[in-house]
């Protein structure tokens, strides 16, 4: 359970690979970029909780973008401009992304404080912080100098290829789901394990943190 939790670490191949590859292999970086993100259940708790009551494409569209582009940028910055923070208080505040979407799904700022955050906003900048929680995990290894703006970039394109990926095996299952007449029903149980792994992911960092 404690290597499931660590969200955005690298596996022992992988990281292997990354530290004794030297030049630009862009085609390998996409691989491993896109594997990341099949991979990141933490991710992938966040876009489902994104997409849950999301019916038009077009929405889907606009809030996978903005949190594309958030994930984008940090990524980016932290690796290439060496911008670093506690891995531990940044993977837990991915593990609030997922708490704070189930709640906005079951409408729990509306009905506790009157009044509904704007959705947009918070997915992009929690982006951010999903972004900086893999920079943190990439600062770690010794990643050659020779190729790394190309190699990093090619990383980047390949965490969108599999968030397109995930976010396509999330949607046929939401579009079967959805036809239930129980979906309503079951979609506050649905949310509150959302929010529940949230706060596993957040209490594990927390400890970890105070621990290390």
């Amino acid at each position: 359970m404690p290597l499931l939790a660590w969200a955005h670490g690298v596996s022992g191949g992988d990281q292997a690979f990354l530290e004794q590859n030297s030049g630009p292999q862009p085609l390998l970086f996409l691989y491993l970029g896109a594997k990341h993100m099949v991979t990141g259940y933490d991710h992938i708790l966040f876009l489902f909780g994104v997409v849950f009551f999301l019916y038009r494409m077009w929405d889907v569209a606009i809030y996978v973008t903005l949190f594309s582009i958030g994930h984008s940028i940090t990524l980016l910055i932290g690796v290439l401009g060496g911008f670093h923070v506690n891995p531990y208080i940044i993977d837990a505040i991915i593990g609030l992304s997922v708490v704070y979407k189930a709640l906005d799904n079951l409408g729990a700022f509306r009905k506790w404080f009157g009044f509904q955050p704007n959705t947009k906003v918070a997915v992009l900048v929690f982006g951010l912080f999903h972004g900086l929680g893999l920079a943190t995990k990439l600062q770690d290894l010794q990643l050659s100098e020779d190729g790394l703006v190309t190699n990093i970039l090619a990383f980047n394109v390949g965490v969108e290829v599999g968030q397109l990926m995930a976010l396509a095996a999330i949607l046929i299952v939401m579009a079967f789901w959805r036809r239930s007449p129980r979906f309503l029903k079951q979609a506050f149980a649905a949310n509150t394990v959302l929010m529940t792994a949230g706060f596993v992911l957040i209490g594990y960092q927390i400890t970890g943190f105070f621990a290390s």
